[in-house]
C-alpha cells in the first residue's frame, strides 16, 4: 500500500478531481433523508408528495439531456474555465433553496443544479483522462471507489442533524462547494498549459486531431445506458423486493442492508485487481456479478437469502462506475474526450431516469418485484455472455507454421 500511494502523480489535483467528482452524488445523497421533512413542511400543497421525490431527480434529468453539449464546450472552449463556472453555479444553485419558500421555484433551481452539475461530471471525468496515463486512471478511480461509500456516509450524518434543525437545513450542504472551487483555482490547470509550466501529463496535446469515432460513442453510449439502468435497480427499489420477502419495517431493512453495503467498497477492490485485464473482461466481470446479484434476490425465499444476494449485487455496484469511466477515458483522445465523457455522463444518468420505468413495467408485467429482479438479473448475464463472446473475438490469434 506504501508503494501505491508513492506511485500517486499529480497528487493535490487528483485529491481534487476526486472531491469534485461526488459533488453531482451529493443531489442524491443528501437529499433521501430530508424528504419527510419538506413533504411535512409543505403540507398545504396537495401535491406535496410528488414534487418532493420530483425535485429530487430533477438534476439528473438536467445532466441527461445537457451533458453532451458540455462535453462539446469542453472540446472546443477548455476544461478549466468551464468546470470553475459550473463549481461556483453548484454552490448558488444548491443552496437557493435557503431562500426559497415554494416548492415549484424549488425544482426550478434543482434543474439549475443539474446543468452545473452536468458540466462538473464531463470535465472532472475528462480531466481525468487527460492528467495520467492508464495506470494513473486505474489508481484514482480505484481511490474514487473507496472514499465514496464513506462520503457518503458522512453527507448522510450531517443530513441528518441539519434537517432537525430547520427543514431546508440540506441544503447548506451544497456550499461545500466553494472551498472545492477555491482548490480548484489554485491547483488545476488547463491541459494545454502543461507543458510551458513542465508538467507531465498523458494527454497528446500537440498530436494530429484524427476523425470522430462516432461508432466508439455509439458503443459507449449504449452499453453505459445498458449498464446504469441495471446499477439503478436495486437502488430505487430495494426496499420493495424485500418488502415481498417479510420485510416490512424501515429498521429492520436498514439492519440487514447495512453489511452488504460495505461490499462496494469489494467491488472497488475487484475494479483494481482487474484493471490489467481486457475491458471486456472487466465488463463481463461486472455485468456477471450484477446479474447473479440481481436473479438470486428474484429467487430469494428469505431475508437472509435476500441479504447474500445483496452482497453478490453490491460487489458488482462497486465496480460499475470506475469500470465504464475507465473503458470511456481509452475510446477517446485529448480532442475528442470532453464529448465522449459529456455522452457518457448522458447516458449514465438517461438509465437513472428510466430504470425505475423499466423496472415498473417488468413488475407489471410479470406480477412481482421479484421477477422483475430476476428478468433484469437474466439480461445482465446475457450482457455478460455478449461481452465475454466479445472479448474473446478481439483476442489475437497465434499464427500458426
Amino acid at each position: 500500500m506504501t508503494n501505491f500511494f508513492r506511485d500517486l502523480t499529480l497528487k493535490p489535483q487528483g485529491v481534487i478531481v476526486v472531491l469534485a467528482a461526488f459533488l453531482p452524488i451529493i443531489a442524491i445523497v443528501a437529499m433521501g433523508p430530508a424528504v419527510p421533512a419538506m413533504i411535512q413542511h409543505f403540507a398545504d400543497d396537495p401535491d406535496a408528495r410528488a414534487k418532493v421525490p420530483a425535485m429530487i431527480g430533477a438534476p439528473g434529468l438536467a445532466m441527461a439531456i445537457l451533458a453532451p453539449f458540455a462535453g462539446l464546450l469542453v472540446d472546443r472552449f477548455g476544461r478549466r474555465p468551464l468546470l470553475l463556472a459550473c463549481t461556483a453555479l453548484y454552490g448558488v444553485f444548491g443552496a437557493a433553496p435557503l431562500l426559497l419558500n415554494d416548492l415549484d421555484h424549488i425544482y426550478y433551481s434543482r434543474l439549475l443544479l443539474g446543468v452545473s452539475e452536468a458540466g462538473i461530471l464531463t470535465v472532472v471525468n475528462t480531466l481525468i483522462g487527460d492528467y495520467w496515463d492508464e495506470k494513473g486512471r486505474k489508481n484514482w478511480l480505484f481511490l474514487q471507489g473507496l472514499l465514496g461509500p464513506f462520503l457518503a456516509g458522512f453527507v448522510a450524518l450531517i443530513v441528518g442533524y441539519a434537517t432537525a434543525v430547520q427543514w431546508n437545513g440540506v441544503f447548506f450542504v451544497y456550499l461545500v462547494a466553494f472551498p472545492i472551487w477555491a482548490m480548484m483555482f489554485v491547483w488545476l490547470f488547463e491541459p494545454k498549459q502543461a507543458a510551458a509550466k513542465g508538467v507531465a501529463i498523458a494527454a497528446e496535446i500537440d498530436a494530429p486531431k484524427p476523425p470522430f469515432p462516432a461508432l466508439n460513442l455509439a458503443i459507449i453510449a449504449s452499453v453505459t445506458l445498458f449498464c446504469s439502468m441495471l446499477y439503478y435497480v436495486f437502488i430505487i427499489n430495494g426496499a420493495l423486493v424485500f418488502r415481498e420477502v417479510g420485510v416490512t419495517e424501515p429498521q429492520t431493512y436498514a439492519a440487514l442492508i447495512f453489511i452488504p453495503q460495505f461490499f462496494i467498497l469489494a467491488g472497488a477492490g475487484l475494479f483494481k485487481l482487474l484493471s490489467n485485464h481486457s475491458y471486456t473482461v472487466q465488463i463481463a466481470s461486472f455485468l456477471a456479478l450484477m446479474g447473479a446479484g440481481l436473479a438470486a434476490m428474484g429467487v430469494a425465499g428469505t431475508p437472509a437469502m435476500m441479504a447474500a444476494a445483496l452482497i453478490v449485487q453490491q460487489t458488482a455496484a462497486g465496480m460499475a462506475v470506475p469500470t465504464l469511466i475507465n473503458w470511456t477515458q481509452s475510446k477517446f483522445d485529448y480532442h475528442h474526450r470532453g464529448t465522449g465523457m459529456g455522452m457518457w455522463t448522458a447516458a449514465f444518468f438517461l438509465g437513472q431516469s428510466q430504470s425505475p420505468r423499466l423496472v415498473h413495467v417488468l413488475d407489471a408485467e410479470v406480477g412481482s418485484m421479484q421477477g422483475a429482479f430476476l428478468v433484469a438479473g437474466c439480461a445482465a448475464l446475457g450482457g455478460a455472455a455478449v461481452a465475454g463472446l466479445m472479448g474473446m473475438m478481439s483476442r489475437p490469434r497465434v499464427a500458426q507454421a
